[in-house]
């Protein structure tokens, strides 16, 4: 890896930024524009610092402007959070095409999990309201995951991700 110091400290920062998306949409069921904002104006940084080629950032751009078009379209049939969109399309910028569609997966079985779970405790709290679903714990969560597996080598070494 590229850049040592500045490349951790900038996934420092995307991680932290990844915590606050997730406590703020748990507690006010909203993720800032600003935070997202910031993850996206990180990333070429995090480009720069990776010494990716043009090559490379032109399929991370591609990614991230597919992964708008479909997460904009489950946000129009009301599937998605405008939010939970632009976080993931901001973190698309980020984490490399092959961990990408890994961390959709885990951000998928993670916000089953997390529909569940909030789904029980609105029918026993008999609640008459439909359930919001603060799904970026799932993305932050499955984000958090992705860079540990990328970024991590002790624990890539351990077996644990990858």
């Amino acid at each position: 890896m590229q850049g040592g110091v500045i490349t951790y400290g900038l996934l420092t920062a995307l991680a932290i930024a990844l915590l606050v998306a997730a406590v703020t949409d748990l507690r006010r069921r909203q993720i800032d524009n600003w935070l997202n904002a910031a993850i996206a104006l990180g990333a070429p940084l995090f480009w720069l610092a990776m010494g990716l080629s043009l090559g490379q950032i032109g399929w991370q751009i591609a990614i991230t402007l597919g992964s708008f078009v479909i997460f904009a379209g489950l946000f129009a049939l009301g599937w998605m959070g405008g939010g939970d969109v632009k976080l993931l399309t901001a973190l698309a910028l980020w984490i490399q095409p092959f961990w990408f569609a890994q961390l959709i997966f885990v951000m998928a079985v993670a916000g089953g999990v997390l529909t569940i779970i909030f789904g029980a405790w609105h029918f026993a709290t008999r609640r008459k309201d439909k359930p919001a679903i603060p799904y970026g714990i799932a993305i932050s969560g499955a984000g958090l995951w992705a860079l540990a597996s990328q970024y991590v080598p002790s624990l890539q070494n351990a077996g644990l991700f990858g």
